[in-house]
């Protein structure tokens, strides 16, 4: 299974219903970039919680080939889109695209352990 696309995403501390907003915004980009792209495509939006708080990630693949170099401009304009939209105007979209057949994924939560061997101490020790 080949790995994907992986981006950060990082919401405003504590705005409303940021669980909310992080899953409509990464399922929205997720279905658009499968209906523009005209392929089937699988994501998962992940809220990440580390030792410094917690952020979210979406992550994006093709179920059968890896991506091609193009997708993540792609995204990253459909995510700039999206990031300008309103509470109420993501709801509205969420729930249109929903009823056009789109199959949410539930936001999951994980873990990330710290990897001390990238911090930046040991590289300026080196």
């Amino acid at each position: 299974m080949h790995r994907g696309l992986v981006i950060d995403l990082h919401l405003r501390a504590d705005g409303p219903e940021e669980n909310f907003t992080a899953e409509a915004i990464g399922n929205l980009a997720g279905y658009r970039l499968e209906h523009e792209r005209k392929e089937t495509l699988a994501w998962q939006v992940l809220r990440v919680e580390g030792s410094a708080g917690h952020h979210f990630r979406l992550v994006i693949r093709h179920p059968d080939r890896v991506l091609d170099l193009g997708i993540e401009r792609d995204l990253k304009r459909l995510l700039d889109s999206l990031s300008k939209e309103t509470l109420e105007d993501l709801r509205a979209h969420f729930q249109r695209a929903r009823t056009e057949g789109m199959q949410p994924t539930r936001l999951r939560h994980i873990r990330e352990s710290v990897d001390l061997w990238q911090d930046d101490f040991w590289n300026w020790l080196g």
